[in-house]
């Protein structure tokens, strides 16, 4: 069941995740909008193409039988289902013009269904839902955007949420561990949440033992020192998978981290070559590097359970685990900015002491926010599962892919809650991938 809201409040985040596709696409060239053939991006020019297709064809087509303003060449070119992510390059594409005609169009269809935009009238359950998950997959790709631009080196983007964030640039570690009691927990989304997706279904009892979790994720002074320890070059902190991984690759720290002399580092943002900011969280590493450095520390992943407690649980007077548990690590309050790096407003990571205000009941700092946070688990649904309207958008990597949790500052705020599962192979970096880790002993 989704809560629905009313017709401005879908109107006005259908209008809010545009203008920031918009931003992410606006000043690139034509060549920059398709850039190269890489197995970890999308041509852009066909991802913006593709957002307005998902629009028109799960809200417009499939839901109230509406034609495509495209006719049938809108399958032919961007069911990202049907046509392999090799082929988008080759695709005869619309031009840019045209392509953002098209979006317009398809919103303006959008929003006429949805009749009186006003905040007297609520939309059908039918169609908050699916309206939001419209605009949550745009937000998945603009995200998406943002890695792009990363990974290809183009320039900065220009966001009008951008804000100062150098006072949280300048807050430093936050070293150290919190013990979390043991007890029963209800691992998942409740039913009643405000809304969910599919892969959260539903709220389901399972046990955990009593652990230990950082306060905070690794930073990248802290991987410093697993890379300066030859830690690319010791099998045995790595699993045969991460072996043939790094061997193939010929990996030897994270990705876009820049040599500045012996044991000094720059990192790449975007296209600027900065110092590397030691006490932000290390960021585009795989599950791999992840797994490795705990070898090398002594510690662990947290389990996907383990980590959803340290964010939402709570503990009782008498210390023990709480059968209740938060939406957001700080309470049920939506993020705000005194909450979590999110939004792209700070245009990269910021340090891992800071925003304090954010923190979970047990003092874990910016579970939410900053960077996505790799967990041990493979994602696998919950006993409860059933796939939503759009079928595919978790079935298709169940049993493949690892659980990351958390956001980084790229997501936007309205789709992030701390049940929220992200997922991608273990094999992948240049999405806002860190980690924080556990001990291995349990606390006494």
């Amino acid at each position: 069941m989704t809560v629905p809201v009313t017709t401005a409040h879908l109107a006005a985040m259908m209008q809010d995740a545009r203008s920031r596709t918009l931003e992410l696409v606006s000043g690139l060239s034509d060549d920059q909008l398709m850039g190269p053939k890489i197995r970890t991006v999308n041509p852009l020019r066909w991802e913006i193409g593709h957002v307005a297709y998902f629009y028109e064809y799960f809200i417009l087509r499939e839901l109230y039988g509406r034609d495509s303003l495209l006719g049938p060449k809108a399958d032919e070119l961007y069911d990202s289902i049907s046509i392999a992510h090799d082929t988008r390059w080759d695709l005869p594409l619309l031009s840019l013009d045209d392509t953002l005609a098209y979006m317009q169009g398809v919103f303006d269809v959008l929003i006429e269904r949805l009749g009186d935009i006003s905040d007297d009238n609520f939309a059908s359950e039918q169609d908050s839902f699916i309206y939001q998950f419209g605009v949550f997959h745009e937000d998945m790709h603009t995200e998406a955007f943002l890695w792009a631009r990363q990974t290809l080196a183009y320039p900065t983007p220009i966001l009008t949420v951008a804000a100062d964030v150098s006072e949280e640039r300048n807050a430093g570690p936050h070293p150290g561990f919190v013990n979390i009691p043991g007890g029963t927990f209800m691992l998942g989304a409740p039913k009643s949440a405000p809304f969910l997706f599919d892969n959260e279904k539903y709220a389901h009892e399972v046990k955990v033992a009593p652990f230990s979790i950082a306060k905070a994720p690794i930073t990248n002074a802290e991987f410093a020192a697993f890379v300066a320890d030859d830690g690319y070059t010791r099998d045995d902190l790595w699993s045969d998978e991460g072996i043939k991984w790094r061997n193939d690759r010929a990996i030897k720290h994270p990705g876009y981290w820049v040599e500045d002399g012996p044991g000094e580092w720059r990192m790449r943002r975007f296209e600027q070559d900065i110092a590397l900011p030691d006490h932000e969280p290390v960021i585009h590493v795989t599950w791999f590097e992840a797994e490795a450095y705990c070898r090398w520390a002594g510690v662990r992943l947290p389990t996907e359970i383990e980590w959803e407690v340290a964010a939402l649980g709570q503990p009782t007077a008498n210390g023990t685990l709480a059968a209740t548990k938060r939406r957001y690590p700080w309470g049920d309050t939506p993020p705000t900015p005194n909450h979590a790096n999110l939004d792209g407003r700070a245009l990269g990571a910021i340090d891992v002491a800071a925003l304090p205000d954010g923190d979970s009941a047990f003092g874990c700092r910016q579970m939410l926010g900053n960077v996505w946070e790799w967990t041990a688990d493979t994602f696998n649904p919950f006993p409860e599962f059933s796939a939503d309207t759009y079928t595919d958008y978790s079935t298709m990597l169940f049993g493949e892919t690892k659980v990351l949790r958390g956001g980084g500052w790229t997501t936007r705020s309205r789709m992030m809650h701390g049940t929220y599962r992200n997922y991608f192979h273990p094999d992948r970096w240049n999405v806002y991938s860190g980690f924080r880790v556990c001990r291995n002993e349990a606390p006494s």
